[in-house]
């Protein structure tokens, strides 16, 4: 299994696989939907489509709002599907496989590939078949919350067969699997996969991505295929530009993007472990700058997109919510933050790769060519779907293996908890020192004076209260005098009590919980 995965689960052998619907009630999150095609989208400045699992109308459908009147219908259309279960279609509704104990909206199936997606699938409709005749011709199946439902099977075909089933009417139609993971970065070999797929292809080609409901891992592919379309723009036309009177090629830059300066610190991804990799990059703030305009027009309304998922604030939304979670629920959430760090981090990775290789297609175009591609300024312009790499991402990577180790051992480089001000501790450990019973209301009462300056800047709400509750229980615990320390925790320990501040108050006062 893949190590990075929060909850990696083997997707098992198809006998045994349950039936799981991708669509839901409320799967459309965004205005104006397409029928059929969940969360339909297009990037803001791109030909890039963002998505979630098609029915098979929904497919010509989204097709078809792709091509417009203007993009022939018999021209090349890229789709990448990012999902690791196989799917198989039931009265043209996608329904896919699952491992018994993973049914959900997503879930972590560890080390898919193309192939063994591919082969799931041939089994998995057999499955279905088998299941619907021993049945009376009924299917069996759940819905992402695991309630019970029935089917009666009129028409079953694989994913691989309805593509096929589509280019009659989109000859130019290319499918290209590539399963990833949720909440990680994809693998190198995952980002060269999807450049070896663009390669070729011209600048207005567009590119659709899809997962199940056009979350996570859709927005990634997106951002991915940004960057490439990003890489064709800055090689190909960074010379005709350069023609045009009147224009300010500094204007066009995506490098020079610029944040808001007031936004906190971790909403402009300004992690430890990144400033490690920006810092270790050539032009590791320009990549960087880059990424983050191209996630930011990925993303929500908010920050200039169309989408749902915000890759980067999100990452510092989940760090806002960490500190109102109990201990289990943290761990769940500490894995999953730093996951997202980790698919952060190689996104700007990409970035500088893809920086790179605009720089070294421009110096690799044949001398017999440049007199062709040269323009009246002296400029080369070399089409898009002309342009070559000289090497892949993970030889990018591989001339740089430390930033593989850089990012393993700094994703969880956080601040996790808030600190006490040391002058408000050395109070609170005084008066528990001296005589901690008679001092008992006073320290409850210090420990809420601190939370309240501590948390000033959460908004007033549930949230806010569960925080400096936690504070106050987790505080309490550390300045209890020795001997009745070792007697709580033996205690929490024993499961008698758990960490809990009304539970700890009334063992130390009563020695009862």
């Amino acid at each position: 299994t893949d190590p990075r995965q929060l909850t990696p689960t083997i997707m098992g052998d198809m006998a045994n696989a349950a039936c799981m619907a991708d669509g839901f009630d409320n799967i459309q999150k965004l205005p104006d939907p397409v029928p059929g095609c969940p969360n339909f989208r297009r990037v803001p400045g791109f030909k890039v489509y963002c998505c979630g699992q098609p029915t098979i109308a929904g497919f010509e459908a989204a097709l078809t709002k792709v091509c417009g009147d203007k993009y022939p219908k018999d021209g090349p259309i890229i789709w990448f599907n990012l999902r690791q279960e196989p799917d198989v279609y039931v009265n043209g509704e996608p329904i896919c496989a699952r491992p018994p104990g993973k049914i959900g909206e997503y879930a972590e199936l560890g080390n898919v590939t193309r192939d063994s997606a591919k082969a799931d699938e041939e089994e998995f409709i057999k499955v279905i078949e088998g299941r619907a005749k021993e049945n009376a011709g009924k299917l069996k199946f759940v819905d992402i919350n695991k309630a019970e439902k029935e089917i009666e099977v009129k028409e079953v075909v694989t994913l691989s067969n309805v593509i096929e089933g589509l280019k009659a009417k989109f000859p130019g139609l290319v499918h290209m699997r590539i399963p990833v993971c949720n909440s990680a970065a994809p693998l190198e070999t995952d980002f060269d996969i999807l450049v070896k797929t663009l390669i070729g292809t011209n600048i207005n080609t567009p590119v659709i991505i899809n997962d199940q409901v056009g979350l996570s891992r859709a927005t990634t592919g997106c951002v991915a295929a940004c960057l490439f379309k990003e890489f064709q723009i800055s090689a190909s036309f960074e010379g005709l530009v350069e023609t045009v009177p009147g224009v300010n090629l500094d204007l066009l830059k995506m490098d020079r993007y610029k944040m808001d300066p007031a936004k906190d610190p971790l909403f402009r991804g300004e992690f430890e472990v990144v400033k490690e990799l920006v810092a270790s990059l050539k032009d590791g703030e320009a990549a960087k700058n880059e990424c983050d305009k191209v996630i930011d027009k990925n993303g929500t309304p908010k920050t200039g997109g169309t989408g749902i998922k915000q890759l980067r604030e999100n990452i510092a939304e989940s760090k806002l919510s960490y500190e109102i979670m109990d201990d289990a629920a943290q761990a769940f959430l500490k894995m999953k933050i730093m996951d997202n760090i980790h698919k952060y981090y190689y996104l700007i990775l990409f970035t500088a790769y893809m920086r790179e290789a605009a720089d070294l297609a421009r110096e690799a175009v044949a001398d017999e060519k440049k007199g062709e591609l040269t323009l009246a300024g002296g400029r080369c312009a070399i089409p898009g779907d002309q342009l070559k790499l000289s090497k892949k991402f993970v030889q990018f990577v591989d001339e740089n293996p430390k930033l593989r180790d850089l990012v393993e051992t700094g994703k969880g480089n956080l601040q996790w908890e808030r600190d006490i001000p040391q002058a408000a501790l050395s109070n609170l450990e005084n008066l528990a020192a001296t005589d901690f019973k008679a001092n008992l209301g006073k320290i409850i009462h210090d420990i809420y004076q601190t939370a309240h300056l501590m948390f000033s800047d959460m908004p007033q709400g549930d949230h806010k209260k569960r925080a400096k509750y936690r504070f106050a229980s987790k505080t309490l615990m550390r300045i209890l005098p020795q001997p009745l320390s070792k007697e709580i925790e033996a205690k929490i320990e024993q499961k008698a009590i758990t960490l809990d501040l009304y539970e700890i108050l009334g063992a130390c006062t009563w020695g009862q919980a």
